[in-house]
C-alpha cells in the first residue's frame, strides 16, 4: 500500500489537470477489470462485471485531483504569479516548495517569502493574499522561464514527497484523495481474488475536479444507474489538542462511516449495512458527523432519480496542506469495509428508505 500511495501522491494533478494521475491509474487497473474507459470530463471508470446478476450494482468514487495552483503570469524578473485551484489556508503558503508540470517534465520551485530581516518594516499579523505572492523557479527572466518549459496555464502542486513516519503512518501532499484512489485500486485486487464471493456490477470511478465543486462526480450515475454509491475520501481528524478539536475522528482508529456533512446526509440503508458488516467482520470504524466538508457522494446522490449513497472516510491530519498525515491501517481497513459492503449488498434488495 505504501509504494502505491507514494507513486500516486507524488504526481502533479490539481483540479482540471489530472492527466498524469489518471494515466497511472488506468495502467494499474486495466488488466484487472472487465472494462475501463475515460469519459469526456476525464473520469476513469473501471468496471467489474457482476458474478451474480441478482446482486445490486455499486458505484465507488474517489477523486484523483488535489488542491493546487496554475501559472497566471511570468514577471520580468522570472518569477511566476499564480491562481489557486481548490481550498487553501493562505497562512501556510509562504516558503512552500512546489512542483510545476512543464512541457519537458516537472520543474521545482518555491513560493517566495520575505526574509526575516525585513520583519521590522512589515506587519507580522497581516496574512498576504495569494495574489501578492509569487513562485521562484530559479529563472532570471521570461526567456529562462520558457527554456525551462514553463508557461502560463500550467498546473502546479505542492512539492512535498510522501514519507513514512512513526510505526505505520505517512506524511505528504495529496493524500486527499490519493488515499481514496489507492483504496479503490487495492479493492479491485481484493474483488478479483475473491472468486468464491458473489457481487453485482461494481464501478470503481476515479473522478476529476472534486476540489472545485464535485464536478466530475456530477455526471456519473445517470450513465450507470447504480443501486448504491459510496464515495471514498479523506476527512480531517479531530484528535490533536488544538482548540477547535472535539476528539470525534481519530487517526489510526479505523475508517469513518459518514453520517452527515455539508453535502450529504448519508442514506440510512447504506450506513446501516456499513456498520453491520464492520461489526460482524471486526473491522474498526468510527462514525463521522462533520459539517465542514463535502464529498463526491454529495453530487452523486442527487443525480438521475437519486442514488442511495454513503461515504467511507479515511482520517487525515492537516488536510489541504503539504504535510497531510494518514495511517496506513485506516486505508487497509477501508479496503476491507468497502469489500464487505459489496459482498453483502444483496441484503438490501427490496428495501427502501421506509425500511430503515
Amino acid at each position: 500500500m505504501y509504494q502505491l500511495l507514494k507513486e500516486l501522491c507524488e504526481l502533479v494533478g490539481p483540479s482540471g489537470f489530472e492527466q498524469d494521475v489518471q494515466r497511472y491509474i488506468w495502467n494499474k487497473v486495466k488488466d484487472q477489470v472487465d472494462s475501463v474507459e475515460v469519459d469526456a470530463l476525464g473520469n476513469v471508470i473501471a468496471k467489474l462485471n457482476a458474478t451474480d446478476a441478482n446482486m445490486p450494482s455499486v458505484l465507488l468514487a474517489a477523486h484523483a485531483d488535489e488542491i493546487g495552483f496554475i501559472v497566471k503570469k511570468v514577471e520580468p524578473n522570472g518569477t511566476l504569479r499564480f491562481e489557486l485551484l481548490g481550498g487553501f489556508d493562505p497562512r501556510i503558503l509562504h516558503a512552500q516548495q512546489v512542483k510545476i508540470k512543464g512541457t519537458a517534465g516537472y520543474v521545482d520551485g518555491v513560493i517566495g517569502t520575505l526574509s526575516t530581516h525585513y520583519m521590522k518594516w512589515d506587519d507580522p499579523k497581516r496574512v498576504a493574499n495569494h495574489r501578492e505572492l509569487y513562485i521562484d523557479i530559479g529563472a532570471a527572466n521570461p526567456e529562462e522561464v520558457a527554456e525551462m518549459g514553463v508557461a502560463v496555464g500550467q498546473p502546479i502542486s505542492y512539492g512535498a514527497e510522501l514519507k513514512r513516519i512513526g510505526r505505520n503512518r505517512v506524511v505528504g501532499k495529496a493524500l486527499d484523495d490519493r488515499a481514496g484512489c489507492a483504496t479503490l485500486i487495492e479493492l479491485i485486487s481484493v474483488l478479483k481474488e475473491s472468486t468464491d464471493r458473489a457481487h453485482g456490477d461494481v464501478y470503481c470511478v476515479f473522478t476529476v475536479q472534486e476540489e472545485v465543486g464535485l464536478r466530475g462526480a456530477s455526471v456519473l450515475s445517470p450513465a450507470f444507474q447504480p443501486d448504491f454509491a459510496l464515495a471514498v475520501d479523506t476527512t480531517p481528524t479531530s484528535d490533536t489538542y488544538d482548540v477547535l478539536m472535539t476528539g470525534t475522528r481519530t487517526l489510526g482508529a479505523g475508517p469513518c462511516i459518514k453520517i452527515a456533512d455539508k453535502s450529504l446526509i448519508a442514506h440510512p440503508l447504506v450506513t446501516g449495512l456499513l456498520e453491520r458488516v464492520a461489526v460482524e467482520k471486526e473491522i474498526p470504524y468510527q462514525k463521522e458527523i462533520f459539517m465542514g466538508i463535502g464529498t463526491d457522494a454529495g453530487a452523486i446522490h442527487m443525480t438521475g432519480t437519486g442514488v442511495s449513497s454513503g461515504v467511507i472516510s479515511i482520517p487525515s491530519r492537516y488536510t489541504h496542506s503539504p504535510v497531510e498525515i494518514a495511517d496506513l491501517g485506516d486505508l487497509e481497513n477501508g479496503v476491507k469495509l468497502a469489500a464487505e459492503f459489496i459482498f453483502h449488498a444483496g441484503e438490501l434488495v427490496g428495501k427502501g428508505f421506509l425500511d430503515t
